[in-house]
């Protein structure tokens, strides 16, 4: 039988729940201060997940933007529809696959963002033409990522665990070369920002809870260090091991996660 690998709605949940419950900063407060959405707005969040970037938009709008998700996951997507009737708020989910033509007209949007997402395009010249398209003249696009110095010590307890290269990741290791350069060849204006958030684990047990969310996150990436479930778990014992052994010595783990944000007005 043949085991799936690939990223659920659970892991990527997972993965923002420890974030906020070990971390030092919000990311939130850093993301609204960047981009002050402001009443009268429209805004498109592309690869919405299950829409926490465009609740966060409508609530420090007072829900006076007008604001549309879109994502390719329906499970994600039923998620974030039923927040959004719980809530009681007016934002448009809908289905977009950011490989193919969005389906807005020119010029429609004032500020169009992407957290953790659009740098999986398969052509990003295409997909970030598409936001630069939708945009109106002086619109901003905000894409946030992974940067290579990005959760250190998470790869070097896996490097120290197996003594094996880790596979570069989609993210961090385009985000300032590939990512950068094809927004800053599109847009009139591109910066980087960066923001930091230290994670301090009080025990074991949350980390390697992160470990498996982070590499259900992207499993196909990590094929040359498991295959199958029995390597899987295997891999994960040897991580636990070295984790605990980092932990005896220093009372903790802590894993700094460094994000940056490409912010580019057309």
């Amino acid at each position: 039988m043949e085991i799936n690998y690939q990223e659920t709605s659970k892991d990527l949940l997972t993965r923002i729940d420890i974030h906020e419950k070990y971390g030092s900063a919000n990311i939130d407060v850093w993301t609204n201060e960047l981009l002050q959405p402001k009443a009268g707005m429209q805004i498109l969040d592309v690869g919405c997940g299950a829409g926490k970037l465009s609740f966060l938009f409508d609530d420090y709008t007072n829900r006076q933007a007008s604001i549309t998700g879109g994502d390719f996951s329906d499970e994600l997507l039923d998620k974030a529809r039923t927040k959004n009737k719980e809530r009681g708020s007016n934002i448009d989910f809908q289905f977009l696959d950011f490989n193919k033509p969005f389906n807005f007209a020119d010029d429609t949007f004032d500020l169009c963002t992407s957290a953790f997402a659009i740098y999986y395009a398969a052509d990003l010249k295409f997909t970030f033409g598409e936001a630069h398209r939708v945009l109106k003249p002086g619109g901003r696009l905000f894409v946030s990522g992974p940067l290579p110095e990005n959760k250190q010590m998470f790869y070097d307890i896996i490097k120290e665990a197996t003594n094996a290269t880790i596979p570069p990741m989609p993210g961090s290791s385009r985000f300032k070369g590939d990512i950068f350069n094809t927004i800053d060849s599109i847009f009139a204006k591109t910066e980087l920002h960066k923001f930091e958030n230290h994670l301090t684990f009080p025990e074991v047990a949350p980390f390697i809870e992160y470990v498996r969310a982070s590499l259900s996150e992207d499993r196909k990436l990590w094929t040359s260090m498991f295959n199958g479930k029995d390597e899987y778990e295997a891999l994960i014992g040897k991580i636990q091991a070295v984790a605990q052994k980092w932990f005896d010595r220093d009372g903790k783990l802590v894993m700094t996660k460094v994000v940056g944000g490409i912010l580019a007005t057309k």
